[in-house]
Parts: structure tokens; sequence; C-alpha cells
């Protein structure tokens, strides 16, 4: 059914990297959860006052908050579809993750109220009056709300967007809120118990508990997160792939919301290859990953020397001494400068950030190694602590 529904309020629905496409994802799920919810606050409000069960009337809120949050929804993608200008020339598209920020707000604030009234009912009791209709709205409600999370939850994934993904977390938070609300309500009928109060405070904890976790979602990409690392594995087995290239390293990857992705790395070639071609190799890199994966990418030319048989040596043997220290450093930028005296060996090495030597310490181990090997060796390293990848295994 929901396929249904998105070949025919979508146009080219299955181009999900289309940010037009994306911006049609993102109204779609707006306005249906406009209109669900305001038609679940409207049956729920009218139930909720003529039984006065706050929890009934506060899972009406609830339905109202989240109308709200979709028209949050529409906004942001909207916002997020805006093309690159002067201020912005990354384009809008993180406003989209700020869109799910709100809505996670709107949940923490509903379950705060939602705990405030029900504590207020447990201290102050009050009947619950109860009928056949209330429990066939509720009944109505959480199939309802079952429904509009799957929907939601099918198109964030399909799109990768986080703030569907929230909304679909609301809905089903909806469910489990009206399924206690419906407990204590048929409890309320059967039974002299009022469990009214103390189910709105624990539907209260539950909703806080999972707004906290969609703040964490949503705001870990706008503070600048790591990339995914099978987006860093993918990009470098394709830069590997390309005739010529002989390394990369130094890759960084920036998120500018979904589908706005930038990259940088350095391509390391042959220095002795005619340096047009190997500038041609990494303009048709570049061109490849804007028009086949939508990744804005710039390739720094870096010439490797691979003919000089006592580089390519002294290059084997730091490549050992750095991995007998840890598998995870990887060692580029190799360069060699050889002396009557001493021989200094000059390098980067890219250590994982949440490695736990010191740069100074680890600059003492890898020269106390190389030492070993032949004294008249020295080390002059250059650090860079980030989110790496073995580039070239």
């Amino acid at each position: 059914m929901n396929d249904f529904l998105l070949k025919r309020l979508i146009k080219n629905y299955d181009d999900v990297q289309n940010p037009a496409v994306r911006t049609r994802y993102g109204t779609v799920s707006g306005i249906v959860g406009i209109i669900v919810n305001i038609l679940l606050f409207t049956g729920k409000g009218m139930v909720g006052l003529l039984s006065n069960s706050v929890s009934i009337l506060a899972d009406a809120i609830n339905n109202l908050s989240d109308a709200g949050s979709s028209i949050i929804t529409l906004l942001g993608f909207k916002i997020a579809s805006k093309p690159a200008d002067k201020d912005h020339p990354f384009g809008h598209g993180r406003s989209e993750y700020v869109a799910g920020l709100i809505i996670a707000f709107f949940i923490l604030l509903l379950g705060f109220e939602l705990g405030k009234s029900s504590i207020e009912k447990i201290l102050h009791p009050q009947a619950v009056d109860a009928t056949a209709v209330t429990i066939a709205i509720l009944v109505a409600s959480i199939l309802c709300k079952i429904w509009l999370c799957l929907f939601n939850r099918k198109l964030g994934k399909r799109i990768g967007s986080s703030t569907i993904l929230a909304t679909s977390q609301d809905s089903l938070n909806d469910v489990v809120a009206t399924s206690a609300v419906l407990f204590s309500t048929v409890v309320s009928i059967l039974t002299p118990l009022e469990l009214d109060g103390y189910i709105g405070v624990l539907v209260a904890l539950f909703i806080l508990k999972s707004g906290i976790d969609v703040v964490r979602d949503t705001l870990n990409p706008l503070l600048g997160e790591a990339p995914d690392s099978s987006l860093v594995t993918q990009i470098s087995k394709q830069l590997l792939s390309y005739e010529g290239v002989i390394g990369i390293h130094d890759l960084v990857v920036h998120n500018y919301g979904p589908g706005r992705i930038f990259a940088t790395v350095h391509i390391e070639v042959d220095s002795s290859v005619d340096i047009l071609i190997s500038h041609d190799i990494v303009d048709n890199i570049e061109r490849d990953f804007a028009t086949k994966y939508g990744i804005q990418l710039v390739g720094h030319l870096d010439p490797i020397v691979t003919d000089d048989e006592k580089v390519n040596s002294l290059h084997k043997l730091t490549m050992e001494c750095v991995k007998e220290i840890s598998p995870s450093l990887s060692i580029h930028d190799f360069r060699v400068v050889i002396g009557e005296t001493h021989t200094n060996l000059i390098f980067d090495i890219m250590v994982p950030i949440d490695f736990p030597t010191s740069n100074r310490d680890l600059c003492q181990q890898i020269e106390q190694r190389v030492k070993t090997r032949d004294e008249k060796l020295f080390t002059v390293i250059t650090v860079d602590r980030g989110y790496t990848v073995d580039y070239n295994e």
C-alpha cells in the first residue's frame, strides 16, 4: 500500500538521491502527518472531555503537537531544498537536521507536561467515565499510529532522513502511550481501580527517554560527527580502483545535509608519469564522483617516487616499524634526505583520534624502532589524528 501511495504522490520516487525528490518525500510525510493527527486530536479531545480522563486529554494534546511537528517537517524540507547562496555556499541541507531537533524538543516538552498532569491526577484522583465509544476511538487511534509509524519509517529509511525517522519514532511513542491509556481506561470500567495518573507517569517517562534519543540522533550531524565508516571505505575502494592511482591519504568527508556530501583527498600517482596525464586522471575521478555518486570531491595530486630502490627499501622498513606498534597506523608523504653521517626519513602518520599514546611518545617509539634497524636513520614525523581507515590495504 505504501509503494502504491508513493508512486502516485511522488514523481520519480525511486530517485532518492535527487534533492527535489527528497523534498517531495518530506512534503508527503508532513501532509499525511498533519491530516492524521488533527483527526485523532479532534476525536480523542472530545472523548477526553466527556470522560474526564487526564490521560486521554494528554494523548489528544500529544496528537496536536504531532501535527505541529509535521508542519516543522514540511518547513525543514522546504528550507533544505533551497540552493546554495552567498551566505550558505554549501546549501541549506542541515536545516533538515534542525527540524528533527525541534521535533525532539516537542517530544521532551510533551513528556514533561504529561508527567506533570499525571502526578496531579495521582494526588487528586477523579473517576473516569469511559464508554464503548471511548474504547473504539482509542483502538482506532492505535491502528492509525501503527500505520503512520511504518509509513514514515519506510520513507525515512528510503531517503536516509533522520527527521522523518524521528517522526516515525514519535508515532511509535504514541502507540505505546495510547495503549497504556486504553489499558487504564478498560481497568477503570471493569474495576474500582484508578490507574489514570499512574499510567500517565509511565507514558511520560517513556516519551522523555525517546525524546533524548532523538536529540542525540539529530544533534550529532549538526556537531560534525565522523562520517559513516562504510561510506569512507566505499569512497576509498572506488578511488583505488582507477588505473594510475597508487594510493590515497588525508581523505576528509563533510556532510552538509542528506545527499550533500563534500570530500577532499590526496591521490598518489607515479612521479615518472607525465603530469598532464596524472592531472587528467584526477579530473576524471572528480567528475565521476559528482555524476555517479553525488559527492563533490576535490583531489590533490601527490607524486610518489616508485623507481628508487633505496627509498622503497626505507619506506618498507618504516612501515614495518609503524605496524609493529599498531596495525591501525599508516604513513604517507614519505620522503628521504640522505646525508654523509645520517639519513632523515620524513613522513606523515595517520593516527586514530582515540589512540591512547601521545603524539610525542608515538614519535619516540617509531624512532627507537627505526634506529634498531640502522643507527644512522632519523625520523621527522608529522602526526595527523582523525577518523582513519587503512586506505591502501
